[in-house]
């Protein structure tokens, strides 16, 4: 439906599509949020949190991981060692870096929390916004969020989320800027996950991948299925396995999650010019039954791995880094066979 028509047929654009800020104020949810609604289509982002996507539905169905603490906003735990634990709600995504992706350490005599700092990070220079250009009606957030320290690193990120209605999808895009003046390390990690009713027993990750390698021996008699969710089961440890995935002519990868009893499925897009690193997060535990999927331009085997072989990322005084991922809801039996296909025909 073009743009005249719609305009006929409503009063406010807002009854089919609507950027809305909003307070959440219950217990440790307590923050500043921007709901973003796009027909069927549904997610609101954090805005004291680095703007990640804490919740995603279609037809109101959920697509996204709440952990057991719940939403939150920041906490005086939020970067405490292993109390971190406690403050990952998980979402739609959450974003780790920008020093440390992974499990805390002390490199030098300086500490790096949990998944680092950036995911707890509040918005600056807040901007929600809903607009036509031309025929298409544009829904937008965006933010700057800074990870800085007196005489040490001046890291920014600028993140834009979009969607244009009608669409069943929106895109993220990143642009972290060095505004110091000297290399500084950068570590990131795109940390997304889906839940149930999305994720069930049976439904499958399609990725096109050239080797799939368990991150521990706990998780090697499981890497047969690693493309395939089981039921929740009392107690069962998680389990991570690192892939060599595959990028098509122009570099992007493709993964697909599909549960084909709701006919439903999430395609996650993205470039690998600056991600070349691909996780798979497994949980089938009864409580903690997720599927993470981990892009990110550091192994999974976090800092101190990557300071021991000498190559840890950094990025160049004033230089600039940009990412985009796209997310793109997979409706009806036609679309997923053909997201399906498409993942196949690379490997």
């Amino acid at each position: 439906m073009d743009k005249r028509e719609l305009l006929r047929k409503t009063g406010s654009l807002q009854q089919l599509a609507s950027v809305r800020t909003l307070t959440f104020g219950e217990g440790r949810a307590q923050t500043r949020a921007v709901e973003l609604v796009n027909g069927p289509l549904r997610f609101t982002a954090l805005a004291d949190k680095c703007l990640d996507v804490a919740e995603l539905s279609f037809r109101g169905v959920n697509f996204s991981f709440l952990s057991k603490p719940g939403l939150q906003g920041r906490n005086q735990y939020d970067t405490n060692g292993d109390e971190a634990l406690r403050s990952i709600m998980g979402g739609l995504f959450f974003t780790a870096g920008l020093e440390n992706i992974c499990a805390p350490c002390t490199i030098g005599g300086k500490n790096y929390p949990m998944h680092g700092r950036i995911r707890t990070t509040p918005a600056e220079h807040l901007c929600a916004d809903a607009r036509w250009e031309g025929e298409d009606y544009v829904l937008e957030v965006s933010g700057e969020m800074r990870e800085a320290e007196l005489f040490g690193e001046n890291l920014v990120l600028r993140r834009k989320l979009r969607s244009v209605y009608g669409e069943k999808s929106f895109t993220l895009t990143d642009e972290i800027e060095n505004q110091g003046f000297r290399d500084e390390a950068l570590m990131l990690l795109y940390h997304i996950n889906i839940g149930y009713p999305l994720l069930d027993e049976g439904t499958r990750l399609y990725l096109p991948t050239r080797k799939v390698t368990p991150r521990e021996e706990l998780s090697a008699p499981h890497a047969e299925r690693w493309n395939v969710m089981d039921a929740p089961k009392d107690n069962e440890p998680e389990y991570v396995f690192i892939h060599d995935p595959i990028a098509d002519g122009d570099g992007v990868i493709r993964a697909c999650v599909v549960n084909e009893r709701l006919q439903l499925g999430l395609m996650i897009s993205y470039n690998t010019a600056n991600l070349p690193y691909f996780m798979e997060w497994k949980s089938t535990a009864s409580g903690d039954y997720v599927l993470g999927l981990e892009p990110a331009n550091s192994s999974v085997y976090g800092r101190p791995f990557h300071e021991k072989r000498g190559d840890v990322h950094r990025i160049a005084p004033l230089a600039k880094e940009k990412n985009e991922l796209r997310f793109t809801v997979l409706d009806g039996a036609e679309e997923i066979a053909a997201a399906v296909a498409a993942v196949r025909a690379l490997g």
